[in-house]
């Protein structure tokens, strides 16, 4: 009974893990002080993309035992589009990856922030150091299988005190029902688009795709990939409800603390608000501050064709200096504007271009076989895909007008 448990059990929770960290909780947060109910219906499209996407580019994987640089590198073995391909993927990844990495850790000192007065943890000021170390010292285990039950411990965690948090906020069924109806407009266009670019994550792509290798071994196993990416997605999607149910409780125009987020919710859970939310924003921040670190590896192993074995030495260099970048740039409150700015350039360029690619792999009979896409998740493919390509369009459009407001 165990071993087949196991067998349904892979990368699904870590890719969970690593779009419900602080950024989407904070959006979350937001879009329930700002629009109440009315956004569900967002953020269940944008677990339906992510479910498809994911789907797809852990098919690709499984089908080939690669991830998706490698295939990159194959497929574009003598053509002038692989080296520019190559380089972007590495410049949009691993630069994303360390800008937001400072973000995980930040959320995730704040997560520790209000259990500083408890004596345990008054002599802890360097917060980020600690985060950082213990995301280290995890992934220098050398063990993906202890990454992977380390990772369903803290996210079970996490559900189960957001889920308990929005269960507890009493919400109304005719809202909730009322919250499924799309609906559109100036006010509300940016949080839409936020819902899903925080759901919909590239990295999270090649991650899957990398780590369902190391799980399993062909497409027999396939309906156990199927199953553990719907069963975690959606579980992450029923978190971020959750979430955005919470934040409908409060009025918090921003999240500087976990205070902001607690406020609401001392009628329910009284003194303990604190510490009750302060252990779910430290899980979401320590389970990502795992994932995009190890995320960055992959692809610059995947880029270069080296070893990406946990304990193999490139793999140790790179996810050690993306957490060392996290930890400088949060432990010295260093927010890296520009950096994420460009970082946020590269992700909406390689989103649609990712999408595309994906979607060429996974209709190609020759690649695929008889595992290529269907009609039905061709035409729900090409949805997502257009979905892909306005948010792609989207993040440019607000980097650049970042970039006229500083010139």
């Amino acid at each position: 009974m165990r071993r087949t448990i196991q067998k349904f059990m892979g990368p699904g929770t870590l890719v969970m893990a690593a779009f419900i960290g602080p950024g989407t909780v904070t959006v979350c947060t937001l879009a329930g002080v700002n629009f109440g109910y009315n956004l569900i219906w967002a953020l269940i499209l944008s677990i339906i993309a992510t479910i498809l996407l994911q789907e797809m580019s852990a098919r690709i994987g499984l089908i080939h035992q690669k991830g998706l640089p490698e295939i990159i590198r194959q497929e574009f073995k003598h053509s002038w589009i692989k080296v520019p391909s190559l380089i972007f993927i590495i410049l949009a990844i691993v630069m994303g990856n360390a800008a937001y990495e400072a973000g995980n850790i930040s959320g995730a000192t704040l997560g520790l922030g209000v259990f500083e007065k408890l004596p345990l943890f008054s002599s802890f000021s360097p917060y980020p150091l600690i985060v950082g170390f213990l995301a280290w010292c995890l992934l220098m285990s050398g063990s993906y299988r202890k990454v992977e039950t380390f990772m369903v411990f803290i996210v079970l965690i996490m559900s189960i005190v957001f889920l308990l948090t929005a269960i507890m906020s009493s919400p109304q069924l005719d809202l909730l029902i009322a919250g499924l109806v799309p609906r559109i407009n100036s006010n509300n266009v940016i949080t839409i688009g936020a819902l899903i670019g925080t759901t919909v994550v590239p990295y999270n792509l090649f991650l899957h795709a990398a780590l369902v290798t190391k799980k399993w071994t062909g497409s027999k196993d396939l309906k156990y990939v199927q199953i553990d990416t719907v069963i975690s997605v959606c579980l992450g999607g029923l978190v971020s409800i959750a979430i955005l149910i919470t934040g409908s409780l409060g009025s918090a125009e921003k999240i500087d603390s976990v205070l902001d987020l607690a406020k609401s919710l001392e009628p329910l859970l009284g003194k303990a608000a604190p510490y009750f939310l302060g252990i779910g924003l430290f899980a979401a921040g320590i389970t990502s501050s795992i994932t995009a670190p190890l995320a960055g590896a992959l692809v610059i192993c995947g880029c270069f064709g080296w070893n990406n074995a946990l304990n193999s030495n490139p793999m140790r260099w790179t996810f050690s200096l993306i957490i060392l970048l996290g930890v400088i740039f949060a432990s010295l409150g260093i927010k890296p504007v520009e950096l994420i700015t460009i970082a946020q350039l590269t992700n909406g360029i390689l989103l649609p271009v990712l999408s595309t690619f994906i979607l060429w792999v996974v209709n190609n009979r020759k690649l695929m076989n008889k595992y290529k896409n269907g009609v039905v998740l061709n035409i729900l493919g090409f949805g997502i895909w257009i979905i892909t390509w306005v948010l792609g369009i989207k993040s440019i459009m607000s980097v650049l007008e970042k970039w006229q407001l500083w010139g």
